[in-house]
């Protein structure tokens, strides 16, 4: 059993430490990012809707047809758990993620862990895609940490319970992933890990296009505009660059990989 989780528990280390320099990087600038966090957030935003519609939508497309379904449940989840967070959490103490970035970052920790997952599942089918899937998806969980900061600050958290809650939420929670899927990755078919990424990218889909986009009500036009494009940009170079599988829709056992895993097809 050991043997089988060590590669994908390795790739979710290095996936967790890779996505903590990024978060040493931008909280050492402390001053920096309390200044211009709501541009920030905006780079954020856009970057987070790329990548959603680029890679994280089409690769649930591709792994089920059920997947429609399942990203319009999770953006209709963002909206409800964005209301219940308002609701429980609007006298939070100072120093405690807000209400408004409590959906936000739990999304990310969700879409987080589930790489975890995808990194168990895909190594279940062979150690090459599994190398190939994790290179891949740890391109894109480093801007995840560095988001998931950015929402904290924008919303009051202080520089070091920002990095914290981002610690937790985008870099512990893909080795936690691997450590809860592991035993059971055999049985994990392409049909749920599809569902399951759906979700998570309806849910990622409703962080970009609300709490992300909130400071184009504040910012001059031409800041938001320059900050959000800003981030499009980053997200569409990191989506075609050539360390990121995912510009083929063959990649990272699309099929392939995860069916193996699943195990045989019948009829």
């Amino acid at each position: 059993m050991w043997s089988d989780i060590q590669a994908p528990m390795f790739f979710g280390l290095v996936a967790a430490f890779v996505t903590t320099v990024g978060l040493i990087v931008v909280a050492h600038r402390r001053d920096w990012s309390a200044r211009f966090s709501a541009l920030f957030a905006l780079a954020a935003g856009g970057m987070l809707l790329t990548l959603t519609l680029l890679h994280i939508a089409p690769e649930a497309l591709a792994r089920t047809a059920s997947a429609p379904a399942f990203i319009l449940s999770g953006f209709l989840g963002g909206l409800v758990l964005s209301h219940a967070s308002g609701r429980l959490f609007s006298g939070s103490p100072s120093g405690l993620p807000v209400a408004a970035a409590i959906t936000p970052v739990l999304a990310i920790a969700a879409h987080s862990f589930l790489d975890g997952i995808i990194y168990a599942v895909t190594f279940a089918a062979s150690f090459e895609a599994g190398v190939f899937a994790a290179t891949s998806l740890i391109v894109h969980e480093v801007p995840e940490g560095i988001i998931a900061f950015a929402i904290l600050r924008g919303q009051g958290v202080s520089n070091r319970n920002a990095f914290i809650f981002a610690f937790f939420a985008a870099a512990a929670t893909t080795p936690l992933g691997v450590a809860a899927s592991a035993p059971f990755f055999l049985s994990v078919g392409p049909e749920m890990v599809g569902s399951l990424f759906a979700l998570s990218a309806g849910l990622l889909l409703y962080v970009a296009t609300g709490p992300l986009m909130a400071p184009l009500r504040t910012e001059p036009p031409l800041r938001g505009a320059a900050a959000l494009g800003l981030g499009v940009v980053l997200a569409v170079a990191l989506t075609y660059s050539p360390l990121n599988g995912h510009a083929s829709p063959d990649t990272l056992g699309h099929g392939g990989a995860l069916q193996a895993a699943a195990g045989p097809s019948h009829g």
